[in-house]
């Protein structure tokens, strides 16, 4: 039996010990999961998953509509093609999972409704101690393991970001949350306003529309957005040519990455023209009576927020059609029936959606210690948006907003990869980064730059997500064309890594 560690206190609980733990089975998960197995045959590993499904995203999310916001082609993984429409529906993307799950096998490594609590590194037997618990029954679990995986996402998923407006308490309808959407709302003939103008807004608006009485988007402030047919014409062309379904996947994910690398330099270089020219989609569908000044020309330059596709303009064919409508204002106060605006007007509404963002949560909310003593990531450095100064074998994933966050996900495993085996080449036990004597004098900065990149969840709580430095290898760049070339080159002996 193996003896469960936690810090320097050894515990006579049982223990399961594997040489990999992955935390999540979500995306980012069953990917790691796969480059695991295939690139490391004969490694031991387990996923650990709090909810009762694979899916994370696509599977907690219920609210009318769900949908991706980034292509398939290249949010699916570079080893599974993907055969259906760019944007796919969450039904899709969680069946297209379950096809690399039995595919490969990996759902007898799955452990579900195991909710971790803690985490735990002790130098003296260079193992993690994990600690959790069954959700369904609340029997404590521990496990031991050589390396830890970390693809539990970056929010809270049991509860959304809903700001405290004054009067919440006074109104007498419903207030829902997107993240928590309830199985027994009936929105038929019903007045609903939801708050927000992000991704999740522009998905639900259209696809409640045709049944409630009316819908408002209300927004503090407006979002860009692309428009575009739910089709890929050389995706399209090929299947005609019969050309098998990997060299298309292939293909496509080549041209998508091309197309969207020059997009985000045109938006540095020329962010007028761009703007112009996403304001000016929107103006041919609304019309030219349409007031889109006030409501779809944001105040800062494209791309420092995530700019969610709309397939088929379908939320600006709701708004055209009248069923649908926007109005841009701030909220003075809940009232009995309703909004109360700061314009004086009055949005009446019986349910009032809060679609405005996630809780940011470093880690899943885990209780981390190295040695007996907490550890905050805040006071860490990260190496590459993956490792934490100070903190041993242990990688996290967290992916890009410019781009599919999977493109991450595979670039991350391939690294984790080919340190494992490195490791084992070399016979150590234990890696951790650790700032160079050139890094002596680096600024210390927050995670990410807000002049690059700016959206509330990530602003809210910045403080809890470990620093970056001002070089290419002490960040996450968010920039996947470079790191793409970048990584795979990591020199796994350059002196940030140190092994023991």
């Amino acid at each position: 039996m193996n003896v469960a560690v936690r810090g320097h206190t050894a515990t006579k609980q049982a223990s399961e010990h594997f040489d990999v733990l992955i935390v999540g089975a979500g995306i980012s998960g069953i990917g790691s999961a796969y480059h695991v197995q295939k690139q490391l045959p004969g490694t031991s590993y387990v996923i650990l998953e709090t909810q009762e499904t694979f899916g994370g995203t696509w599977s907690t999310h219920r609210y009318p509509g769900i949908r991706s916001d980034s292509d398939l082609h290249t949010f699916g993984y570079s080893f599974k093609p993907w055969v259906g429409p760019p944007i796919a529906t969450a039904e899709e993307i969680l069946s297209y999972m379950k096809e690399v799950i039995d595919d490969n096998d990996i759902a007898r490594h799955i452990r579900y409704k195991h909710r971790i609590n803690s985490a735990s590194w002790s130098s003296e037997q260079n193992l993690w101690t994990i600690e959790a618990v069954t959700t369904d029954t609340g029997e404590p679990k521990t496990f031991t393991a050589n390396f830890l995986w970390m693809c539990q996402g970056y929010y809270r998923h049991s509860e959304g970001y809903t700001p405290e407006w004054k009067g919440m308490d006074r109104f007498k309808g419903r207030i829902v949350h997107p993240q928590t959407w309830p199985d027994d709302i009936d929105l038929t003939n019903k007045k609903v306003v939801v708050i927000g103008s992000g991704a999740t807004a522009a998905t639900l608006v259209p696809n409640i529309a045709d049944k409630c009485a009316h819908v408002t988007m209300l927004q503090r402030s407006p979002t860009y957005f692309r428009l575009g047919r739910n089709a890929i014409e050389i995706a399209e062309e090929l299947r005609r040519l019969q050309v098998d379904e990997e060299w298309i996947h292939e293909i496509v994910r080549r041209k998508i990455l091309f197309e969207q690398d020059a997009f985000t330099k045109l938006c540095v270089s020329k962010p007028e023209q761009v703007k112009k020219d996403l304001i000016g989609q929107i103006s041919a569908v609304l019309g030219p009576d349409y007031d889109v000044e006030t409501h779809f020309t944001p105040t800062y330059r494209p791309w420092r927020q995530r700019i969610a596709f709309v397939p088929d303009a379908d939320l600006f064919k709701g708004i055209a059609s009248g069923k649908a409508s926007v109005v841009t204002d701030e909220i003075e106060c809940f009232v009995e029936n309703g909004i109360q605006l700061k314009s004086g007007k009055l949005l009446e509404a019986d349910v009032i959606v809060t679609a405005t963002g996630f809780n940011l949560a470093a880690l899943g909310d885990i209780a981390f210690e190295i040695d007996g003593k907490p550890l905050a990531f805040g006071d860490t450095v990260t190496y590459r948006g993956m490792m934490f100064t100070g903190v041993p074998n242990m990688v996290w994933v967290f992916g890009y907003f410019r781009a599919s966050w999977t493109l991450r996900v595979d670039l991350v495993a391939d690294f984790v990869c080919r340190l494992l085996g490195h490791m084992k080449a070399k016979g150590a036990k234990k890696v951790e980064v650790k700032l160079r004597p050139e890094d002596h004098n680096m600024p210390i900065l927050p995670w990410i730059d807000p002049e690059n990149f700016n959206p509330g969840y990530m602003m809210r709580n910045m403080d809890l997500l470990p620093k970056r430095g001002d070089k290419p290898e002490w960040q996450h760049s968010q920039d996947y064309w470079t790191e793409k070339d970048e990584i795979p080159k990591t020199d796994l002996d350059d002196k940030a890594f140190v092994y023991g």
